[in-house]
């Protein structure tokens, strides 16, 4: 009944009462909790689904939010009534969806998707639903088969095209006009085909316990999780598939390891941690940077986290005793704009992780295309530059301030440090090629991870050494 399951948590997800999270230590917050959901909200019990099926809901969830938009375009076509489709239940535009999602991209028998939808629409509607599902899904079958979907055309102006690779790619339209105007439109594609793709993770040796790459890589294969080493970062190790299998043995919960994306790790890079230093991370929470930065400190110098979160701090603080690198971690709960203009704290390296659009990280966060709003950019901008000021004044002189995001726009990156250095003269720019492979270099001396050359998370970071 795992399509019960996945209407049912589509539906909590559209309306915000979940988040589409890809690392669930039980499947994307299945269990007793999810069963007694599915009851409540359709009315009639569930059977527990094993972990073959919560892989398989986790795959039809993922991908059925990151298609939302190429999906509803053919089922408002296939309705041919645009009012109806709009004033469609919730449920039946979620299960007509999965049946959309299962037959055009994960290449399912269609006879057995037509009719558990059918069933599932009858039980938990209404008969007169099942039929509808039944008579739009097989008018789809048709038309897949006779290879004539009535998908948009690439044609006309820009507008008409961002339009239609909007639909075609399932974006929203003022990324894709972003994306084509600082990338071109070949590029943009690539990049769309990546955040449409399943994701892929990374996970991290913690040193801080004495856990090494060769450990992990024994592990993996005693668990017979395919994976591959990371090419740029010691402690790391690439897994495509077998996550679910990492977790349920329990390396994260030992702390052996932790799930961090490579170019999270090419930050750490770039801040270059060394014993003994004097470290302030900004925006700390969850922690993933922190707890990196801690375990190659080695037990010697200090790490104050600030984050505003008290909740996310005080399971930042609990991480780092799993991890044992607490020794050196100090949290401070506070505003990091206030906290800067009280505070006579100066340190050797100052690390702000800035909030930002996530642009970067949309392969991971299957939902966050959808809430994101071009006017998001502006107020970030004006809250990453305040960050940026107040994060300066807690870098003692020759020291080094990190300014990094987990987005690929230029805006809240290059454009962002050159206004900061405008204000402030007194710092400059250090070359990052020090610290990266040359290949994540820019020609102005940040680093940058580009997810489709690349192959991880978009990722940005300018190294600036106060000079006076």
């Amino acid at each position: 009944m795992f399509y019960t399951v996945s209407a049912v948590r589509l539906m909590r997800i559209e309306m915000g009462g979940a988040f589409a999270d890809l690392l669930n230590e039980k499947g994307k917050g299945s269990g007793d909790n999810e069963m007694g959901y599915v009851e409540r909200t359709l009315g009639f019990r569930t059977k527990n689904l094993d972990d073959r099926d919560l892989r398989l809901v986790t795959d039809i969830v993922g991908g059925t939010i990151r298609w939302r938009r190429y999906l509803d375009y053919l089922i408002g076509s296939l309705c041919h009534d645009d009012k109806a489709f709009r004033s469609m239940e919730p449920l039946l535009l979620q299960i007509l969806r999965i049946g959309f999602y299962e037959i055009l991209k994960l290449d399912m028998p269609s006879y057995a998707v037509v009719d558990e939808n059918v069933r599932l629409a009858k039980v938990s509607l209404r008969p007169g639903a099942g039929n509808m599902v039944n008579g739009i899904l097989r008018r789809l079958v048709l038309l897949k088969e006779s290879n004539s979907l009535p998908l948009p055309k690439l044609e006309g102006d820009d507008r008409a095209q961002a339009r239609a690779l909007a639909i075609l790619y399932s974006h929203p339209v003022w990324m894709v006009r972003r994306w084509t105007k600082h990338l071109g439109q070949e590029k943009a594609i690539k990049l769309m085909m990546w955040n449409n793709d399943d994701p892929s993770f990374s996970l991290r040796a913690n040193s801080g316990k004495g856990v090494t790459r060769a450990d992990l890589v024994m592990q993996f294969n005693m668990l017979k999780v395919p994976h591959e080493v990371s090419l740029h970062l010691d402690h790391f190790v690439r897994v495509k598939t077998g996550l679910q299998s990492i977790i349920q043995a329990g390396l994260l919960k030992q702390g052996l390891c932790a799930v961090q994306d490579e170019s999270a790790g090419l930050i750490v890079s770039v801040v270059n941690p060394q014993p003994g230093d004097s470290i302030v991370d900004c925006c700390a929470a969850p922690g993933g940077k922190t707890l990196y930065m801690a375990s190659q400190m080695q037990g010697q110098g200090m790490l104050y986290a600030i984050d505003i979160n008290k909740g996310r701090l005080r399971i930042l603080k609990e991480t780092a005793k799993l991890h044992q690198v607490d020794g050196v971690i100090t949290t401070i709960p506070s505003d990091l704009r206030t906290f800067a203009e009280s505070c006579q704290l100066k340190s050797d390296k100052v690390l702000l992780d800035a909030p930002c659009s996530g642009l970067g990280v949309l392969s991971k966060r299957a939902d966050l295309r959808w809430n994101r709003r071009l006017e998001d950019l502006e107020e970030l901008k004006k809250l990453q530059e305040e960050l940026l000021d107040a994060a300066s004044i807690l870098v003692k002189p020759g020291g080094v301030l990190v300014y990094s995001t987990c987005s690929i726009d230029p805006e809240e990156n290059e454009e962002r440090v050159d206004a900061f250095l405008l204000r402030h003269p007194e710092f400059r720019i250090d070359p990052v090629d020090r610290y990266v492979p040359p290949g994540f270099v820019t020609k102005h001396g940040f680093y940058s991870s580009d997810p489709v050359k690349h192959s991880m998370d978009g990722a940005f970071a300018a190294r600036l050494i106060r000079t006076l």
